[in-house]
């Protein structure tokens, strides 16, 4: 009787050709992520620059060829959602809408062929502190070359620290149905005094003065302490009321009846002169093109490359601590929002 012989097969199986992939993969989207190579056709790399001057000055970023074929350079960068900056890594690396603005403005600021940026807003608004650097950065952009414009294109809302960045443009246009205004100032937060007593949760707080925990959730606020913050909110809307005066060229008499935090549409707010004209992109691009005096424009945008060092932190983001900070830290808004 013969006997037989089995033997393992040699061939390699779906799991390592599997892991096999996986491995290429990875070590594909790292070299893109090094030396970011030309792999989109229209992309631009940004490393070496980059290398040059330091990530925070010159964003490492890929330069996308949006529309237009001419030789007058000119950046589209969207800002949408609220407006806060140094936000904790999101999964996979995501940034805030804000962060990646501040990133696109400095990498258009160092680059001597840019004369032009698009700004398409959606957002209500957000932190004051964050809506002052995005105006301040793109003042940054116009003062690193002469004859530097800036459009903005305002789209479903343009309000509150949304219209303060783009107070810092050469021209706003809105959509015919955009909301916009909304200039003021407020602090918010929660207290949850009256249901701590109700469950029987005691704040205990050893502070070096009566102040030190101002907004303390689980503790009345006194009337001393809603003057103090009435002060802030007061200054802080004087600047914003001074900076819309003397951007749109206005009499500070009229602004200050508009910045009571009403909102305006596209016709109202075209009245009153807080915008320029009312269209949409083609009506934008003809007006940064009369501004640029040439229709010889070419647009691109910029992307954020995918990056394992920004993969590796994106954990942080779900960390309990980080939802819990947010939740209990009260902001100075410019913030129009709809409850």
């Amino acid at each position: 009787m013969s006997k037989v012989t089995y033997r393992r097969s040699r061939r390699p199986g779906c799991l390592t050709i599997i892991l096999i992939l996986i491995i290429i993969g990875m070590a594909l989207l790292w070299l893109h992520d090094r030396w970011n190579g030309k792999l989109v056709p229209g992309s631009k790399s940004t490393v070496g620059e980059s290398r040059k001057w330091g990530e925070d000055a010159f964003p490492h970023m890929t330069e996308t060829w949006s529309e237009g074929r001419g030789e007058t350079k000119v950046i589209r960068i969207p800002l949408r959602g609220m407006i806060l900056l140094n936000t904790e890594p999101g999964l996979f690396g995501s940034v805030s809408a804000a962060d990646l603005a501040r990133r696109s403005i400095r990498r258009a600021t160092m680059d001597a062929d840019v004369r032009a940026l698009i700004l398409e807003i959606n957002s209500g608004g957000g932190g004051i502190t964050a809506s002052d650097i995005l105006y301040h950065e793109l003042l940054r952009f116009k003062e690193a070359q002469p004859g530097r414009k800036i459009i903005t294109i305002c789209e479903d809302v343009t309000a509150s620290g949304a219209y303060y960045v783009a107070l810092a443009s050469d021209k706003i246009i809105a959509h015919p149905t955009t909301i916009t205004g909304s200039l003021g100032v407020m602090i918010q937060t929660l207290n949850l005094h009256e249901l701590g007593q109700l469950l029987g949760i005691k704040d205990v707080t050893i502070k070096s003065g009566e102040n030190k925990d101002l907004l303390n959730p689980f503790s009345e606020v006194s009337e001393n302490q809603r003057e103090l913050l009435q002060g802030v909110v007061d200054a802080m809307h004087t600047r914003f009321k001074h900076l819309v005066a003397e951007s749109r060229n206005l009499p500070a008499d009229l602004v200050a009846p508009l910045a009571d935090g009403r909102i305006f549409t596209a016709a109202d707010a075209l009245e009153q002169g807080l915008i320029d004209g009312i269209g949409y992109w083609d009506d934008a691009l003809a007006t940064l093109q009369q501004l640029l005096d040439t229709e010889d424009v070419i647009i691109y945008r910029y992307e954020k490359g995918f990056s394992w060092r920004h993969l590796l932190r994106s954990s942080n983001a779900l960390r309990p601590s980080v939802w819990l900070d947010t939740l209990q830290t009260p902001r100075l808004m410019y913030q129009w929002r709809i409850d």
